[in-house]
């Protein structure tokens, strides 16, 4: 398995401009929730009241996610941990708008991916997920590296 450094210098190879590192700051993680909250909305089968708000497809992607982080470093998926219960306090909020969850979510999810293109044709570089889909798992991870690094904590 590749060490977290190997992803982040591959995926930093498309990510070295200023305005595109600011755009991903901002649209990476609004995909993110955009993604799990489009999950969240989709029907799951439940077998008690307790799992309704739970056991739901964005939790057990979030799940998965963390399982591949922890391949890659155990610092760097417990860190996400917090930053996953962030998102599902979003999610939880976005539902609780007057409409569906799933119309706050794609509207998000087209705004932050316009915001994505628009720094990589700034960048002038493709995106790493047109590479390798597992770069879409590896967009997160290389913000929190990044904060880990500013934090001076090593991964």
């Amino acid at each position: 398995m590749r060490s977290a450094d190997d992803w982040f210098s591959e995926y930093g190879d498309s990510h070295r401009n200023s305005t595109n590192k600011v755009l991903h700051c901002i649209c990476v993680p609004a995909i993110v929730i955009s993604v799990i909250g489009l999950l969240w909305a989709l029907p799951f089968p439940q077998f008690s009241a307790e799992q309704a708000l739970w056991l739901n497809w964005g939790t057990l992607v979030m799940l998965a996610g963390l399982g591949f982080y922890f391949l890659i470093s155990a610092a760097l998926a417990i860190g996400m941990v917090p930053v996953l219960g962030v998102i599902v306090l979003v999610v939880l909020w976005l539902a609780r708008l007057p409409w569906p969850l799933w119309r706050s979510c794609a509207l998000i999810f087209v705004i932050a991916w316009i915001g994505q293109f628009i720094g990589h044709a700034i960048e002038g570089q493709r995106p790493s997920f047109f590479k390798d889909l597992k770069f879409l798992l590896i967009g997160p991870l290389w913000l929190l590296g990044f904060v880990y690094r500013r934090l001076g904590i090593g991964y």
